[in-house]
């Protein structure tokens, strides 16, 4: 564990509604630092966006903006999981297989809410588990729906390989599907993440009728032969249209056509 980030960290904790500033010398004497370490500590804070200085001859620190974006981004988090949990209780009911909510989360999808199936055997997976965006149902629907530009920049960052067997994985072929399933409005993934398994996934969209999450439903893949598996897309279609809705989001025609 990086201790200088530690302790720059903590330094945040003194700040409070009776606290809201505090001067280098103040601050250092409290959290026990020599005021060389503290003003090194503060300067990373402030250099990162976490504090801002105020322009006086003896300065003093205040909780800057930054925080507050990552404030709006945890509180968004928390009303989308809110809104959508009572249509994915009712999703998961009515088909008995286990439903998730996917966010991006910069370069990894990151699940952030499940109901289980109640099926003797389930797929083995928990909130905060995070996934390359190219790997799996969700994650890929997330990385179709943006822009080219961003797909590339996070698609050249890394090597890219499958879960499964660590196989590299044809980029020209993975940007051919993310095209297929921004056209179509939906994704479906075979065993990509657990064998014998598929995943299927709808957009969720927020206010500004951008693509805030994705609605995923995966299980065996004997469950979704057939008819189950038109059947399913159906619902699944329609609850991430109900979640859009209850989020705000326009009734257009994109929308619509899930």
């Amino acid at each position: 564990m990086n201790q200088s980030v530690v302790k720059a960290l903590r330094l945040l904790d003194f700040f409070d509604e009776k606290h809201t500033e505090w001067s280098l010398r103040d601050l250092a004497l409290k959290a026990d630092l020599p005021k060389p370490t503290a003003y090194r500590l503060l300067s990373s804070l402030e250099h990162v966006g976490f504090l801002m200085k105020t322009e006086e001859q003896d300065p003093k620190y205040r909780l800057g903006l930054r925080l507050l974006e990552l404030g709006n981004l945890v509180a968004n988090q928390l009303d989308l999981r809110r809104v959508a949990k009572p249509y994915m209780e009712e999703l998961g009911e009515d088909i008995n297989e286990a439903v998730h909510l996917v966010i991006r989360n910069e370069n990894q999808a990151t699940y952030i809410e499940k109901v289980d199936s109640s099926r003797a055997i389930r797929l083995f997976t928990q909130v905060g588990k995070s996934s390359p965006l190219y790997i799996g149902s969700g994650p890929k629907l997330l990385l179709a729906f943006l822009s080219q530009i961003e797909q590339k920049t996070i698609l050249a960052q890394e090597p890219l390989r499958s879960m499964k067997n660590d196989q590299p994985i044809d980029p020209a072929t993975l940007t051919e599907e993310l095209k297929k399933i921004r056209k179509q409005g939906f994704a479906v993934s075979y065993g990509e993440q657990d064998e014998d398994t598929i995943g299927i996934s709808y957009p969720v969209y927020d206010h500004h009728g951008e693509v805030s999450c994705a609605l995923t439903v995966s299980g065996l893949a004997q469950h979704f032969e057939g008819q189950s598996m038109e059947d399913k897309k159906e619902r699944i279609k329609e609850t991430a249209k109900q979640i859009s809705i209850a989020l705000g989001a326009p009734k257009n025609d994109r929308i619509k056509e899930g």
